[in-house]
């Protein structure tokens, strides 16, 4: 068993695609439209494109707006994407316009960085601690 697919919720999925792709850098991987619901899915990595995929679901549903909002407001990131180089990804994404609600900082194991991904979510970036 494994996990092919998560969802986190947007408030905008065309902006939403334009800052997983291009800021940071996933890859397109379903993008189709019936009537007004569009199911919108990017790749964690375009060397990976069967592997894990995001959802990224439109917040129209007035119970998923509100664990959305409370979730940003209470500063808790809707996903964790892990990295190698915390620091180099760190500096790519910002040079690409993103806003860091935290920098690289050093916690218990790991050190992990904080981001707005302008769709009313923060996202965690994680670097494990080598020992």
């Amino acid at each position: 068993m494994k996990i092919k697919l998560t969802s986190v919720y947007v408030d905008d999925q065309d902006k939403a695609l334009r800052f997983y792709t291009e800021v940071l850098g996933f890859a397109r991987k379903a993008d189709v439209s019936q009537g007004p619901y569009r199911w919108l899915t990017v790749a964690s990595s375009p060397e990976e494109p069967d592997g894990t995929e995001l959802q990224l679901a439109l917040n129209d549903n007035p119970a998923a707006r509100a664990y959305q909002q409370a979730m940003f407001q209470q500063g808790q990131p809707a996903a964790m994407f892990f990295t190698d180089d915390i620091k180099g990804d760190y500096e790519r994404i910002k040079a690409h316009g993103a806003e860091f609600t935290m920098p690289p900082t050093d916690v218990t194991a790991s050190t992990i960085a904080i981001l707005n991904d302008t769709c009313g979510n923060l996202i965690q970036l994680t670097q494990l601690a080598r020992y």
